[in-house]
């Protein structure tokens, strides 16, 4: 790789750690190229991407940005799995790991927060900011509903009244 090269990857890599929703770090000693590649498909699926650089150059991009707390993690053969929604990527990389044990989650970072393993497998298990989405919206719907049903019901009851009251009157 020539300077040139480099260089534009330290940038695109800075670019990532600065502008990113959460970044996962792992590694993926003994993986294959058909597992790595079946990874990176599943993390594009969910809207992230998966990166294997040099340590050295991942640690220079992280220079002078929210991220820079996880330049301990770079130790190894390590890859990076980031996106823009703070839970896919973390979502995807912990359940690939539960399905292939060669692939380690060391940590990670969402915004200036650094995370280790056991933080971003509780950031995988949080629900999509989608779910969240429809669940805010089923809590705010639920009283209006409720409000609707309560008015409505006094003049159902009437109306069952008058029915029966009716029905006395045809069977008499």
């Amino acid at each position: 790789m020539d300077r040139a090269a480099k260089s534009e990857l330290v940038a695109s890599l800075h670019d990532v750690f600065d502008n990113t929703g959460v970044v996962v770090v792992a590694h993926y000693t003994g993986l294959t190229v058909a597992q790595m590649t079946d990874y990176r498909q599943r993390m594009k699926q969910a809207g992230g991407h998966v990166k294997v650089a040099k340590n050295r150059l991942a640690k220079l991009a992280l220079q002078d940005t929210p991220s820079a707390g996880i330049a301990d993690l770079f130790k190894g053969p390590t890859c990076i799995a980031y996106s823009q929604d703070p839970i896919a990527a973390a979502r995807v990389a912990v359940s690939y790991a539960k399905e292939n044990d060669k692939l380690v989650i060391l940590g990670g970072t969402m915004g200036e927060s650094v995370l280790d393993a056991k933080a971003v497998k509780a950031l995988a298990e949080l629900p999509s900011l989608d779910e969240l989405r429809a669940k805010l919206i089923g809590l705010l719907n639920a009283p209006a509903t409720k409000i609707a049903r309560t008015i409505k019901e006094p003049g159902a009851k009437l109306a069952r009244v008058i029915q029966a009251k009716a029905s006395q009157g045809e069977a008499a």
